[in-house]
């Protein structure tokens, strides 16, 4: 089978790639390389605009996972304009384009922000996506156009993904349990800002399992599913990381805790996705840190600016947009 990764050298494609490798798959990256290229030597990568790509650049592929886009609201509020361009009209494109292409499934990386802010209820997937913030509306708006294109010979899954977190060879800070694991380890404090906030977690090793269960689940299977690796509140989040480090470094960490209003607040069941496509989370906060802790030797440099999603898009938007 051959795959095409659309933003497959960016944070979760530098992980999946390997392993959709280690499975036999042939595997092509397409990525412009705002954050470099960490994937093996072997893999080849199309460095083009998604728009650019044609029919005939798809075909025999039997495969397209859309990784690609905006990746968080920061990126989204600095840039709407090119937030809707990358995270709507881009899937939509390629999406449609894979499928005139004849490739067979498609599967599009959305995510849990889409349901906004929640009061305190646990959300499946047909509860209302109420973002009214520019990243979740740009992400429904990519989801409901590939999704309108699925019929009995063009499979769309979608996944509606927790805040994944854990090492990749795209490293990242900016994400809710890596970013307080280098705030503890560097300065031995962690921020949080609102404890009472909740947030669906997915450590990199599900994410991957999960679309690895996509990609090898009945060509029958199309829809939207919800993955995390579990429910979270912020402050818990803090606490976890602080006693696990606590405990691993010897050394005491300091929780400062403020009440910053946010406009996310939601936490999901994923029992769809374990029921339809046997996926089924082995990980939790604590496992994510043992993997951040394992790997630490290969991003020590804490200030690097590729770790850091919007300082790349910000250098990026001034020199090529």
């Amino acid at each position: 089978m051959r795959i095409l990764v659309a933003g497959g050298a960016g944070y979760i494609g530098s992980a999946l790639v390997p392993r959709l490798l280690d499975r036999g798959y042939g595997v092509t990256a397409a990525d412009l390389l705002w954050f470099g290229n960490h994937l093996p030597q072997s893999v080849t990568v199309i460095q083009r605009e998604l728009f650019d790509l044609r029919t005939d650049d798809l075909k025999g592929y039997d495969q397209v996972i859309f990784l690609a886009g905006l990746s968080n609201d920061p990126m989204a509020e600095f840039s709407p304009s090119l937030n809707f361009v990358y995270n709507a009209a881009a899937p939509a494109y390629l999406a449609y384009v894979a499928k005139l292409a004849g490739v067979k499934r498609f599967i599009y990386a959305g995510s849990c922000s889409v349901y906004g802010y929640t009061v305190n209820e646990l959300y499946d997937e047909d509860s209302p996506a109420v973002s009214k913030h520019p990243y979740g509306i740009s992400k429904l708006q990519g989801e409901k156009a590939v999704m309108q294109l699925r019929d009995e010979a063009f499979s769309v899954i979608c996944f509606r993904q927790g805040t994944v977190s854990g090492y990749s060879p795209r490293m990242r800070l900016d994400l809710i349990v890596n970013t307080m694991f280098k705030s503890a380890v560097e300065k031995r404090n962690i921020v949080i800002n609102n404890p009472s906030i909740w947030r669906p977690v997915l450590a990199m090793d599900d994410a991957c399992n999960a679309y690895i269960r996509a990609v090898e689940a009945s060509d029958e299977i199309s829809g939207i599913f919800n993955i995390a690796s579990g429910n979270f509140t912020v402050g818990e989040v803090g606490d976890l990381v602080q006693q696990v480090l606590e405990r691993r470094m010897g050394e005491k960490i300091k929780l400062t805790i403020n009440h910053v209003q946010d406009f996310r607040n939601y936490k999901v069941t994923f029992e769809k996705a374990r029921n339809v496509l046997s996926i089924k989370p082995r990980h939790d906060i604590e496992s994510i840190i043992d993997d951040l802790v394992a790997n630490k030797d290969r991003f020590e440099d804490f200030n690097n600016p590729a770790y850091y999603n919007i300082r790349v898009f910000q250098s990026l938007k001034t020199k090529v947009f």
